[in-house]
């Protein structure tokens, strides 16, 4: 029997991404304290791709560690532009000003993820897209935010690709799925060594 598959994030798109792949699993977030931790991490000069694979060992390792056996997920997602880091928009006001901020211009998006085992790191991946979103009006940006509502600001960068958010960009270099916030192909690979997924053929 495989061991049990715990995604330690709240992540609605995550947990989409992984229940359209098949998988089994359940969801415990983490209460890993991300806006500290990344404080902290920029404070030391830490690189866009170092912070999101920190935190998502820090998430996956802090649910290991109360589910003995389990193989457990961390995952986490940073936006950089032009040396300038940005979070999730705590409000659709925030969202609008970083979309005014990002509109036009060209952001890498480095996405990370990390299984955990009893613990400790067992593999991880990391991998980014370069995005680029097209000019906007105000008056685009106001009919974005007013369908789209407050789901954009649980999305780094205030949009979501694999909805509305598509409309935004003009160009998408890189991997689909690690745009969304998660490498999901190596991740599924990965699974498949340790017999969790589909039966290999």
């Amino acid at each position: 029997m495989p061991p049990p598959l715990i995604l330690a994030s709240a992540s609605p798109s995550r947990r989409q991404l992984l229940a359209n792949a098949g998988l089994d699993f359940t969801i415990e977030p983490s209460g890993v304290d991300e806006d500290e931790v990344k404080l902290s991490l920029l404070g030391e000069r830490a690189r866009p791709r170092d912070i999101a694979t920190t935190l998502a060992e820090m998430k996956a390792t802090r649910v290991s560690a109360r589910r003995s056996g389990a193989m457990v997920i961390g995952a986490d997602s940073t936006l950089a532009c032009d040396g300038r880091l940005f979070d999730k928009p705590p409000t659709l006001a925030a969202a609008r000003q970083q979309l005014t901020d990002l509109g036009g211009r060209t952001h890498e998006l480095h996405s990370a993820v990390v299984v955990a085992q009893n613990g400790a790191r067992i593999w991880q991946a990391a991998d980014h897209g370069r995005l680029t979103m097209r000019p906007f009006t105000n008056s685009f940006l106001d009919a974005y935010l007013a369908r789209a509502g407050e789901a954009v600001c649980g999305s780094v960068g205030a949009y979501q690709l694999e909805g509305l958010g598509a409309h935004l960009f003009s160009r998408i270099e890189g991997d689909y799925f690690t745009v969304l916030g998660l490498p999901l192909l190596p991740l599924l690979a990965f699974l498949a060594e340790h017999g969790i997924g589909l039966e290999q053929p």
